[in-house]
């Protein structure tokens, strides 16, 4: 089947969607199918209880790679802090394929044991200092094992070898001793990679050196002075070309964008890499500034069928604008903030998605970027009825990296919140969240608390129905017209039994034959009815027609909606003054009001409460000036929606 075709099949797959867009590598950032190269079950393999004991401080890696050979040799000296009294032994996540030489602590080889398959134990003449700084020397070699996405990789690029590693989310083991979890980031590193003098070593942080170490044989230095995980740690090797360009950040510093690109490839990557320098501009102005702007960004091709954010030098597999902008997204969604658990990995996996969907706001290719894209993905998470963000199994690659939770269901829930919270306070409360958290690790928790601490909303029922829970809403939706009242009744149903009612604001689009609004309704409760107050004749309406909800919907007309139960309440509601500057009174005959939201024309809830019996005092002097509506709830399921002036 020949490429052409196979567009015109993925065109008609997605329906309304770009195909050339998504055929960029869209999805293939991590693929899971790509598990079955591995060499062992990845399935059974978990962080060790047995590193515990000691605090990771700095590594130098000195090693010899010939990227022809499959093949490791070198030494790693680490240094660390012990925890705790009376201990004599460290151990660290090591796989007994390699053979250890020698380990030399302090000028003298200690003994040591290969216990297990992927435990190295360390064993001390005398008990060491608690707190003190410590090291040791592992000299070791041989052919490093492959798991989960291939951890050790040697391979060939238009008949040159190369040699690369990707360590995500358990094969750091495979090719070097570490901890082998996300809970210890090490402080600093020194990477040195000697290699025949025909090639180039790629890595983390700057160069700093690169030199003839002996005949036939060059050393690349790169220093890296940032905390990093141990799966972020990586190498590659093979003939590259190298070139740069000037990045300009926010801050009033330049930076370089480094890429060290195949030969053959180099008039493609220069396009890619070009189009990438204003993304991490734009990103860097977006958020908090580039968290690794005294060193460097730039990126590294590697023939796996994706990407790999290594901090400070994405692996790329080519030079598409939404593979390159997934992997920016992770120099702070997963490298600046890493998620502290597998199970979170869609605080690192579902950012990195949807920023590769703001730049196609920000900057799109073609009609309707923005929109094609958020279409795309609610239909890949909308194509099964169940499944979880929150992973339900951590230690298995295939559910960690699940593409339509982990990265396009996550992405979405990312949109939702913007989307609940506005973008004032949606992007302060990122900004907030990164910087809490700079260089750590993270939890759904510590997000949850950066966003309810700017917007003042209780964002617990979001993460229970959308993280934890299963499935998406679906909106049945009625409405009628008549002399400038609209009546909408919204009737949900749930895809999976663990959600009973998905409690988000909804958007409406209204218009006539000249005319086009939109309004934001808060549905708290399934089987509600609004009343709203129109000032033009209303003739068709919109279900979240900007795609703000991960949802499907059905639309109909239904004249029947016209003797509705909120008529009863037409003329029991007075709110005065209006226009007000401080205190805004609602009064209600009946007292059969409930609740209120007080949203903003562009679609924000500003502020909600509770309604008194029969007349409720509303304080909104800390309110900014301008038009709002104000959406009463009462406990028959219905609403109304009044427009009033803040002055």
């Amino acid at each position: 089947m020949n490429n052409k075709l196979l567009i015109v099949l993925f065109t008609l797959l997605w329906t309304g969607i770009n195909a050339q867009n998504w055929e960029n590598d869209h999805y293939c950032t991590r693929i899971p199918g790509k598990i079955s190269d591995s060499k062992k079950d990845i399935t059974q393999i978990v962080p060790s209880l047995f590193t515990e004991n000691y605090d990771l401080k700095y590594y130098r890696y000195d090693w010899y790679i010939d990227p022809a050979v499959w093949y490791i040799q070198g030494t790693v000296t680490t240094y660390f802090e012990i925890i705790g009294k009376d201990q004599h032994s460290i151990s660290f996540d090591f796989t007994n394929n390699l053979e250890v030489d020698s380990i030399v602590w302090r000028g003298k080889k200690i003994d040591f044991k290969q216990s297990d398959s992927y435990r190295l134990d360390v064993n001390f003449p005398q008990a060491l200092a608690e707190n003190a700084l410590d090291s040791i020397s592992i000299t070791y070699h041989g052919e490093p094992p492959t798991s989960g996405f291939g951890s050790f990789i040697q391979d060939q690029h238009g008949g040159v070898p190369i040699l690369w590693t990707l360590s995500e989310p358990f094969g750091a083991q495979d090719w070097w001793p570490c901890k082998n979890g996300l809970d210890d980031k090490i402080d600093s590193i020194d990477v040195l990679v000697t290699t025949p003098d025909k090639y180039r070593a790629a890595s983390n942080g700057l160069l700093i050196r690169e030199f003839i170490s002996s005949e036939g044989n060059k050393t690349y230095h790169w220093r890296h002075r940032h905390a990093i995980s141990p799966y972020l740690v990586a190498i590659a090797v093979t003939n590259y070309e190298v070139y740069s360009h000037d990045v300009h950040l926010s801050d009033g510093t330049t930076m370089p964008m480094l890429n060290y690109v195949y030969p053959e490839s180099i008039n493609q990557a220069k396009i890619g890499t070009s189009y990438n320098v204003k993304v991490l501009e734009y990103f860097d102005s977006l958020f908090v500034n580039y968290p690794f702007r005294n060193e460097k960004y730039g990126h590294a091709q590697f023939n796996w069928g994706g990407g790999m954010e290594h901090q400070t030098m994405s692996f790329v597999v080519n030079f598409g604008n939404s593979l390159l902008s997934h992997e920016l997204a992770h120099q702070w969604f997963g490298d600046y903030v890493t998620c502290r658990t597998w199970q979170d990995i869609w605080l690192n996996e579902g950012f990195a998605t949807y920023l590769d969907g703001l730049i196609r706001e920000r900057f799109p290719t073609y009609p309707n970027d923005w929109y094609n894209w958020k279409y795309g993905i609610i239909n890949s998470a909308t194509s099964q009825p169940g499944g979880s963000v929150k992973v339900t199994n951590p230690t298995n690659v295939n559910s960690i990296f699940n593409s339509r939770l982990s990265y396009n269901k996550a992405s979405y829930l990312v949109h939702m919140l913007r989307w609940k919270l506005g973008d004032t306070d949606f992007y302060q409360g990122i900004r907030n969240y990164l910087n809490e958290h700079q260089y750590s690790n993270t939890t759904t928790n510590d997000l949850k608390n950066s966003l309810e601490n700017v917007s003042g909303q209780d964002l617990t029922s979001f993460f229970k129905n959308w993280y934890e829970g299963e499935g998406y809403p679906t909106y049945n939706v009625t409405w009628a017209y008549k002399d400038n009242k609209l009546i909408i009744h919204l009737n949900q149903t749930t895809s999976h039994p663990s959600v009973t009612f998905f409690d988000m604001p909804v958007q409406i689009g209204l218009s006539s034959k000249v005319q086009q609004k939109y309004i934001r309704l808060e549905n708290t409760e399934n089987n509600q009815t609004f009343e709203i107050t129109t000032d033009f004749d209303v003739e068709n309406i919109q279900f979240d027609p900007a795609l703000w909800l991960l949802s499907k919907s059905s639309v109909k007309y239904d004249a029947g909606l016209l003797t509705s139960s909120v008529s009863d309440y037409k003329n029991n509601v007075t709110i005065l003054p209006n226009p007000v500057q401080d205190v805004l009174t609602l009064i209600t005959d009946k007292g059969n009001w409930d609740s209120y939201h007080i949203i903003s024309l562009d679609g924000k809830t500003v502020q909600s409460g509770k309604c008194q019996d029969k007349e409720t005092r509303i304080q909104v002097g800390t309110i900014h000036s301008g038009q709002y509506l104000l959406q009463l709830n009462s406990s028959k399921n219905t609403s109304k929606i009044f427009k009033w002036i803040k002055l």
